[in-house]
């Protein structure tokens, strides 16, 4: 899982009221009528990769980490989420009309500069202002959008560009791996009832280059991307108040997702799961019961004054495998219409014996 379903559930439905509970987001069962994840399917691409507007909710949530030439380091998130408003669209004759919504989220951290950037936008999906096109794919709100190439043949590649004063960036990725299904065939189930699930992929490793601007200083920037895609309709079970995700590519080419679905008294569920994805593009699929995590350091937000879990040991005993993970500024909170802590993170630790490093970038929820 991807973990966004609730600043779907948040922002898109009722956007003046946004900060209501996590609690009772989730809980929300108001589907009737949409489509539900309720069983596997066969993925077809390049279709998979545009919206699947028969389902409540969507998104395409790209991060990743960027090195400039004289090692100056930064994050980025650049996040596109649908919401169905309705099963159907009421007949009615204006331009305007549509029931679909959408939302984008853009943030840049700049580690030397010690700031997180972050902003957002709404539009309706109507009159060309938001929504998705299959060949070439692309995926826009206004002038912020990931585009693809029309050759079918080429390996997976994206432009993304967006901009908000003072900070813009405009990055091409191609993709390093091929997509992973995540968990049974792209089939993600979140709690024991069929339906509470998601259709959900990933691509764990895009080489990323472009530009990355502050203010009127341009930066040539490299790194490496990450790429999830995930749709549903359904919310996830009672009793979960939040969600800690992973995502971490390691210098020995393997990447690691996990995310963990936190109950009221701190616990993971049954249904937190992952996957670790082999230098050689193996999957080999995580439960919950595969990965210790323990966090090391909180840090307390001086604007909500919430407490983040943001430093942690992240732990696989089968795969010989131990990551202390740090935040890469500690103040990673994105203080939108739902706020949430999401950020880059560094790795240092041990796999087989064998020191390894890495990055990637965490996402705190419900806290």
């Amino acid at each position: 899982m991807r973990c966004a379903l609730a600043l779907v559930c948040a922002c898109l439905p009722v956007f003046a009221a946004a900060q209501s509970r996590v609690t009772a987001l989730l809980s929300d069962p108001a589907a009737t009528g949409y489509a539900r994840a309720d069983r596997p399917r066969e993925f077809a691409f390049p279709a998979d990769h545009a919206q699947h507007p028969d389902y409540r909710n969507e998104w395409w949530y790209f991060t990743g980490n960027l090195t400039a030439a004289d090692g100056r380091h930064f994050g980025f998130q650049l996040t596109f989420f649908r919401r169905a408003l309705a099963p159907e669209l009421p007949p009615r004759a204006s331009a305007w009309a549509t029931n679909q919504a959408w939302m984008a989220h853009f943030a840049l951290t700049d580690t030397a500069g010690q700031r997180l950037y972050a902003a957002e936008r709404f539009a309706r999906g109507a009159l060309g202002m938001a929504g998705t096109e299959v060949m070439p794919f692309r995926v826009r709100l206004d002038d912020w959008q990931v585009a693809g190439s029309d050759d079918r043949a080429a390996p997976f590649s994206l432009r993304l560009t967006a901009a908000h004063d003072p900070v813009a960036i405009a990055l091409t990725l191609k993709a390093q791996k091929p997509i992973v299904l995540q968990g049974q065939q792209g089939w993600d189930r979140k709690g024991p009832v069929p339906g509470t699930a998601s259709y959900y992929y990933s691509v764990t490793r895009f080489a990323a280059n472009g530009r990355v601007h502050i203010g009127d200083e341009p930066f040539a920037v490299t790194g490496t991307a990450w790429l999830d895609r995930e749709w549903s309709s359904s919310p996830l079970p009672r009793g979960v108040v939040g969600w800690d995700w992973f995502a971490l590519q390691l210098a020995d080419g393997s990447d690691l997702m996990f995310y963990r679905l936190r109950q009221a008294d701190g616990s993971a569920t049954a249904f937190s799961s992952g996957i670790l994805v082999r230098p050689d593009g193996e999957c080999i699929a995580l439960a919950v019961a595969d990965v210790r995590l323990e966090p090391r350091r909180r840090w307390r937000s001086p604007r909500s004054q919430r407490q983040y879990p943001v430093a942690w040991r992240l732990q696989i005993p089968s795969r010989a495998l131990v990551l202390d993970l740090e935040p890469r500024l500690d103040d990673q909170e994105l203080d939108l219409s739902v706020r949430y802590w999401e950020g880059a993170i560094s790795a240092n630790g041990q796999s087989g014996g064998r020191p390894v490093t890495g990055q990637g970038y965490l996402e705190l929820v419900g806290y």
